[in-house]
């Protein structure tokens, strides 16, 4: 552990720093990119979470961070620079325009629900400034608002994508290929559960109402228990929307009409972990989740973290891809690891979160003293890099785990 919490450090130290752009082109803020191979396009939840992890960084090196506030607060301005008038923001935005006119999509994915939680993240450790933004209130207003009113399936209060357009967990057999607003996707739910929890509280911040919000996601967190949530396997699932509707006039089902509307997918995937890591699991819950999936080797737990796929799972391969989409079927990735971290922090599972704290260690750890790099993602029983040597991004939250594992102060997400 220590010598590859050292390649690490030293590591984080020397790159991140080369991660932050000046403002150009059609963006007019400085900002922050997914690391140093990237040139200037600021993604959604890319630039979040390197946030978190460079503030880690910065913590660590005693560092002055006054300068870099100003590329915090620039990823959240250039988004909602390119915001639209019903509220919806791209998940990508470039100095170049032919990037920008490539990656927007109408009647597509948008910005994906964390926007609000970097806001938040900013705001947080800024005691509480909001007067960078206060201009553009309105947009992150009518930015959470189209998700509540045109993501949302009415008959259960779950969250769906529209597509399988750049939804992050790119391949995931729950939502790629399958119809359109058909997946109540685990992960989308969890991050809408926390952008409720952030917009609430820039609403208190800025003395306005945030009852709506909050109650948006005390409903939320209900439905994600009621659909979400399988007893039988211990875990939390996402969900298949695309049922017919009830045709009163059919006399083959009206006898007797379905009651469910929705059916949960059991297909074993990291992002039941992301119930613990938003919150939203019961105690009960988190410790079949724990027990039954996390710990389970035949199922999500390898030598080097929580498998993106269950390997019983028929869908299950490693393979190396060359732009998109990437490979999320099995392959162990530094967010997996650190989200699921996260959780058992949460629910007091100190022993599991310092077990993967320290497979993620090693993972990045063997890879820089190897390569002088880190991959995009790996191999989860051999540890070796399948693609994209150069990868930053979330990876530099292992530096977020070591912290913990050292018993100092962890930065955390909102």
């Amino acid at each position: 552990m220590k010598k590859y919490i050292e390649a690490i450090k030293e590591y984080s130290k020397k790159e991140y720093k080369k991660i932050t752009r000046e403002a150009t082109g059609e963006l007019k803020y400085p900002f922050i990119v997914p690391g140093c191979a990237y040139q200037n396009q600021l993604w959604d939840w890319d630039s979040w979470l390197t946030d978190v992890a460079i503030t880690q960084i910065h913590t660590d090196n005693s560092e002055d961070e006054k300068e870099y506030v100003e590329y915090e607060k620039g990823c959240i301005k250039n988004f909602l620079d390119f915001a639209k008038d019903d509220g919806r923001i791209p998940i990508l935005v470039s100095c170049a325009k032919e990037d920008n006119d490539r990656f927007w999509r109408e009647e597509s994915n948008f910005h994906k629900p964390c926007l609000i939680q970097h806001l938040a993240f900013i705001v947080k450790k800024t005691n509480g400034d909001c007067s960078w933004f206060e201009d553009d209130f309105s947009k992150l207003e009518k930015f959470i608002l189209y998700y509540m009113k045109n993501c949302r399936h009415e008959k259960t209060g779950l969250y769906f994508w529209i597509d399988d357009f750049a939804i992050g967990f790119d391949n995931d057999p729950t939502a790629f290929n399958r119809q359109r607003c058909s997946s109540a996707n685990m992960y989308l739910n969890a991050l809408m559960y926390k952008e409720l929890e952030a917009f609430a509280y820039i609403c208190r911040c800025m003395n306005k109402d945030s009852k709506a919000y909050e109650k948006e996601q005390e409903n939320l967190k209900n439905a994600m228990r009621e659909h979400l949530w399988d007893e039988k396997c211990g875990y939390y699932y996402s969900a298949d929307l695309s049922l017919r509707p009830d045709d009163p006039n059919d006399w083959l089902h009206k006898g007797n009409p379905r009651k469910h509307e929705c059916i949960i997918e059991r297909i074993d995937t990291w992002t039941g972990m992301m119930s613990m890591w938003c919150g939203v699991a019961t105690d009960e819950q988190a410790k079949r989740i724990v027990e039954e999936n996390f710990k389970n080797e035949k199922t999500l737990c390898s030598p080097y973290g929580i498998r993106s796929l269950s390997k019983l799972e028929k869908m299950y391969h490693i393979s190396y891809t060359v732009g998109n989409p990437s490979c999320w079927t099995g392959p162990v990735w530094g967010i997996a690891n650190y989200m699921s971290f996260v959780g058992l922090i949460r629910y007091g599972y100190e022993n599991e979160a310092r077990e993967i704290a320290e497979k993620t260690v090693k993972l990045f750890g063997e890879d820089i003293i190897k390569n002088g790099q880190m991959h995009e993602y790996y191999h989860p029983d051999t540890g070796e890099g399948v693609t994209n040597i150069g990868f930053q991004s979330w990876n530099l939250l292992v530096n977020n785990m070591i912290a913990y594992l050292e018993g100092r102060e962890r930065t955390e997400e909102f």
